[in-house]
């Protein structure tokens, strides 16, 4: 399993993982649920009138921890890269899952939903025992 998969894993098997930013040294942390791959690259989605946007434009650091039960827990960290290059798949995918928990958009390609990913990233994965480091 590639280090993605095994990401994606943690992120998706839980119904919320965490998404910590930072703004004036203030440590902001929300509920994220969506994840998805493209081109080998691991992608969110959320909405350019949110907080959390503005907040990885002021600083693009961040760190996002999901705990899958029985599994042990995943910390990701590096620094959002907010250029949407979303393909319409995960596109559409984004959209129905944002819509499915009560956001409103008009269609997939609504300028207020977009798409980020994380890059120099870094992965652990925690067991209680021992924290791995996932091969990115």
């Amino acid at each position: 399993m590639t280090g993605n998969e095994t990401i994606l894993q943690y992120l998706t098997s839980v119904p919320a993982w965490y998404l910590a930013t930072s703004v004036n040294e203030q440590p902001h942390v929300r509920p994220f649920s969506f994840a998805a791959e493209q081109d080998g690259k691991i992608w969110f989605c959320t909405a350019t009138t949110k907080d959390v946007w503005e907040e990885m434009k002021a600083n693009p650091k961040v760190e996002a921890t999901s705990w899958w039960p029985g599994h042990g827990w995943l910390i990701l960290r590096g620094e959002a890269r907010l250029v949407d290059e979303a393909n319409a798949d995960v596109r559409q995918a984004g959209y129905d899952h944002m819509t499915g928990l009560g956001e409103t958009y008009d269609g997939p390609n609504d300028p207020t939903l977009t798409f980020f990913t994380i890059e120099n990233a870094q992965a652990w994965i925690c067991n209680h025992e021992e924290w791995k480091p996932v091969e990115l």
